[in-house]
């Protein structure tokens, strides 16, 4: 049922129901094989792409115990202004977090920030990227114009998408996605407990939108230690 309303919204259509009409998504249930990850995915395609024509794209990851279907305000937003999302969900850090013994929640949340599940959302954002490029979708979209954006954990994995990088052990860990030309941070968490900002952001080269509250926070539940990274 999806699918079929995806695939209807990517034709043309007359302009005189667009504004009537209400955006169309699809649903991907991807896997990347290289890693052995699921990365599930919703794509908000505007309802109005005149022949020949390109939209922009934003690829967006959510915070902490998200999903897919969060923040579907926005990709309702941006599809009725004839601009594309993709909104992408991290296995290892989505709303499974909230499934199971309550007891142990906080436990699930401490994996979800480590390192290495930080590096694979960024990891995700690239494997999406290149499968919906390749998808019939891809035609349409305007290579130039793909910008990478999230909230909370994922403001901090579209700073790692554009450049941003931390030195762990002697070695940069670091994920940059060239296609990506811009950024819209929402609400970015201390930078991996980072200190020295410059450091991190030092080879961020694109233009970058960052909205954030003076007094915004991140905690652990039943704790008053900050959540570094979500």
């Amino acid at each position: 049922m999806l699918l079929a309303v995806a695939v209807t919204a990517a034709a043309p259509v007359n302009p005189a129901r667009a504004q009537s009409a209400a955006p169309a998504f699809v649903d991907f249930d991807w896997v990347d094989p290289a890693r052995s990850r699921a990365v599930p995915a919703r794509l908000h395609w505007p309802t109005s792409v005149a022949p020949g024509s390109r939209v922009p794209l934003i690829v967006f990851s959510h915070g902490m115990g998200g999903s897919r279907r969060g923040y579907s305000y926005l990709g309702r937003y941006w599809a009725a202004r004839g601009i594309a999302s993709l909104h992408v969900q991290h296995a290892g850090s989505d709303s499974s977090l909230w499934v199971g013994n309550p007891l142990t929640v906080v436990d699930r949340l401490q994996r979800a920030a480590h390192e290495s599940e930080a590096l694979a959302r960024a990891w995700d954002l690239h494997f999406a990227l290149d499968r919906v490029l390749s998808s019939p979708y891809g035609a349409q979209i305007e290579r130039r114009r793909i910008v990478a954006a999230g909230h909370s954990y994922g403001a901090n994995t579209a700073l790692l998408a554009v450049g941003a990088r931390v030195m762990r052990e002697g070695q940069w860990v670091e994920a940059r996605d060239a296609r990506f030309a811009a950024a819209i941070v929402i609400s970015a968490p201390p930078f991996y407990g980072e200190s020295d900002l410059a450091s991190v952001l030092s080879k961020i080269t694109v233009p970058n939108l960052h909205v954030t509250a003076t007094n915004d926070s991140s905690k652990f539940p039943d704790t008053t230690r900050p959540l570094p990274i979500g």
